[in-house]
């Protein structure tokens, strides 16, 4: 124990929260709760007299017994060995866990997040040398943390001065020195390869950057549809079994961002062990290598202590920051911030503050925007620009958008994936709902598309939605009188809207060759279903019959190319396209050789 810790006592307990008696105590500090050495946090002060929220079971925890007091903020350990790790909500390491106290994590167990015996390779900036300006941000050196990524040793944020030493290139634990700043009052400071940040405060950047290209996922409806920024900010709210998880899981394999940290925060267990079981095995499409040398895992799963759901958040936001301050796009996703919102809502009914709606505290909506907005595409100090993408699922209660959560979260984001409870007992999956979904997103990708992809990628996409919407329209009058009452022309835009539905949105993530899309393939699928439809449009103001056009076997065949031919088949998809002229054709041939169709059919459209 060292000489900066204070003693001090327990006074009263309420489940996770502690009064205690610390003097010199300071709001935010972490402390040690009792015999056990519980780890806590001290949400407010009264003179001597604290009150702690605890990150463990207070259980058998009784007044009288001792409280020692760290002098430091809730903090997590940013360094090399990150990747590929999987931490608790407070970032103790769940492996190490493991082997000390088996399946059941025992009370009070206190291990570094980063591996102290480990020694990194780690190579200078050659650059710096001896006398050289250094300030946060200033890439020390790089250490190769996995074949994917290169992790880049930074100057910490409140260091600035002049390069003293730099250690040669070789290995080294994190531990230890591997440069040394005078600042301008002659103070000393000894950096290693690693460094501490108080997870409730967001690390600094030089400015703020707008995003300028697409995250993209791999998924059409998201993709093609609801684009969403590198920097942005996203919510996937749903019902129970709408299929949430997937789709953020999705995301988490099939992302081209650099870095991708999943939070498991209060989600079922089994939902997290299949991520720990599939990840390995999953090749990353981007750079060939195993996806999870660029992931690492926050679980804090229903069945652990429920304040550390609520730190669990800014745990896993505070080392995407980190990664972004070397300059790599990273994408975080929670899982789900309704859990991490009811985690506030149980500590301020234990505190005793005025509840609001449904319960919840007054802050709850400044504390989502606070998380929200440490998002963004940044300029760093010393590498270039970064961004951290944030996407967090919602659970409302019973589906119902009106709630708190779904509410405050919705005025914050700027991309909402809305999942449909009856999407989803059709078995339309992603069930994202292109009625309710939005995306503010759509003009700056657009220049990305039409850059990279095709000029006319907005076109097709609002031909499509606007198929869509009318879909909606005529299933309503459908429903009321029958399919009947429809002209040949409002029959064919349903077939039209059906061919978008289950031939470019519907998308099986249990499909090996589906389960990813490129952007070429998925506008290559919109162009086809939507030249399937013009063409089908153009024949019936000819006066084809509706059923004869139904009849023709490339509709079925539309509908499952998504499943026959992978991203890198392209040749194939865009061979089916001249079946498709040509059948069209010799549709169009056939009726003009006809002349004017007699039949009422004709005129209906």
């Amino acid at each position: 124990m060292s000489e900066t810790n204070k003693i001090g006592v327990i006074r009263d307990i309420n489940g996770p929260i502690v009064t205690i008696e610390l003097p010199g105590a300071r709001s935010g500090e972490q402390v040690k709760i009792g015999e056990l050495g519980l780890y806590g946090e001290i949400l407010s002060l009264n003179g001597a007299r604290a009150v702690v929220q605890t990150y463990e079971s207070t259980d058998g925890v009784r007044p009288g017994e001792p409280v020692v007091g760290l002098g430091w903020p809730l903090s997590v350990e940013l360094g090399p060995g990150l990747m590929g790790g999987i931490f608790d909500g407070v970032q103790r390491p769940l492996t190490k866990l493991a082997l000390q106290s088996g399946d059941y994590i025992r009370r009070g167990l206190s291990v570094p997040a980063l591996d102290r015996t480990k020694l990194w390779a780690f190579e200078p900036n050659a650059e710096l040398e001896p006398g050289a300006k250094v300030g946060p941000g200033t890439v020390l050196g790089r250490v190769q943390e996995t074949l994917t990524i290169e992790h880049r040793i930074l100057a910490p944020p409140g260091v600035e001065g002049e390069l003293e030493e730099i250690a040669p290139a070789g290995e080294y634990d994190i531990e230890s020195n591997i440069a040394r700043v005078r600042d301008h009052r002659g103070l000393s400071h000894r950096l290693s390869l690693y460094q501490r940040w108080p997870v409730r405060k967001p690390r600094p950047y030089l400015k703020r950057d707008d995003g300028v290209s697409p995250l993209i996922t791999g998924q059409r409806v998201i993709d093609t549809f609801f684009p969403q920024l590198k920097g942005g900010k996203g919510a996937v709210p749903g019902p129970f079994g709408a299929g949430k998880t997937v789709v953020q899981q999705q995301v988490a394999r099939w992302s081209n961002a650099d870095i991708v940290i999943y939070v498991g925060c209060g989600e079922r267990g089994n939902e997290l062990v299949d991520v720990l079981e599939t990840f390995p095995e999953l090749d990353d499409p981007y750079s060939g290598r195993k996806l999870m040398e660029r992931t690492l895992l926050v679980a804090n799963t229903s069945n652990m202590p429920v304040v550390a759901r609520e730190a669990s958040v800014y745990v896993g936001i505070t080392m995407a920051e980190y990664y972004r301050d070397m300059g790599y796009d990273v994408v975080m996703l929670a899982d789900s911030t309704s859990r991490w919102a009811e985690a506030l809502r149980e500590v301020s009914g234990r505190l005793g503050q005025m509840p609001v709606e449904e319960g919840y505290p007054a802050y709850l909506a400044s504390r989502l925007a606070a998380v929200y907005e440490r998002a963004g595409r940044v300029e760093t100090f010393g590498a270039g620009s970064g961004s951290v993408t944030l996407i967090g699922a919602v659970s409302p209660p019973g589906g119902d958008f009106s709630e708190p959560v779904t509410s405050h979260t919705k005025d914050i984001i700027e991309t909402f994936w809305a999942l449909s409870k009856e999407l989803a007992d059709a078995r339309h999956y992603p069930s994202i709902d292109w009625v309710t979904s939005f995306s503010g997103h759509v003009k700056t990708a657009a220049e990305w598309w039409h850059t990279e992809i095709d000029p006319d990628w907005e076109k097709r996409r609002g031909a499509a939605l606007a198929l869509l919407a009318r879909d909606a329209e005529l299933s309503r009058i459908v429903n009321l009188v029958g399919p009947e009452a429809l002209s040949d022309a409002q029959r064919w835009e349903l077939e039209g809207a059906s061919l978008i539905k289950e031939g470019v949105l519907q998308q099986s993530a249990l499909d090996e060759i589906d389960t990813f899309c490129s952007p070429a393939k998925q506008y290559a699928l919109l162009d086809l279903a939507i030249t399937i439809y013009k063409r089908g449009e153009a024949l019936v103001k000819l006066g084809v019959p509706v059923t004869e056009l139904q009849r023709l076997p490339l509709l079925a065949k539309m509908r499952r190319i998504k499943s026959m031919y992978s991203s890198e088949q392209l040749e194939q998809i865009q061979a089916f396209r001249q079946e498709v002229d040509q059948a069209m054709e010799a549709i169009r041939i056939e009726y003009a050789k006809q002349g004017e169709p007699q039949s009422s059919l004709g005129h209906a459209a």
